[in-house]
């Protein structure tokens, strides 16, 4: 029985595979990283939410020549992670509605 490590390495190669991207590297823990930051500072929803959000200005910086596909990723994880951070914090001592 495969592991869920395992499924999730095998899963994005499918996906990259189906994309026409197999040259492109995943950071699989740091996305799923992303997601747990998204969901506990925001609201569960926004994990999805942020990771596809993330990824598209990712390409969209990529395609455009703006950075590396590397580099392209990892900024925009980085400012999702702030944002969300951020919004925790901001959020923090606001009460609830």
């Amino acid at each position: 029985m495969k592991s869920q490590d395992e499924t999730l390495e095998e899963w994005c190669r499918a996906l990259l595979q189906a994309y026409e991207l197999e040259d492109v590297q995943v950071d699989v823990n740091a996305i799923l990283s992303l997601a747990g930051v998204a969901a506990h500072s925001v609201v569960r929803p926004a994990a999805p939410l942020t990771t596809f959000i993330a990824g598209f200005a990712a390409g969209l910086a990529s395609g455009s020549g703006q950075a590396t596909d590397t580099a392209s990723m990892s900024a925009a994880m980085d400012v999702a992670r702030s944002l969300a951070v951020d919004y925790d914090s901001a959020s923090a001592g606001t009460p609830a509605e």
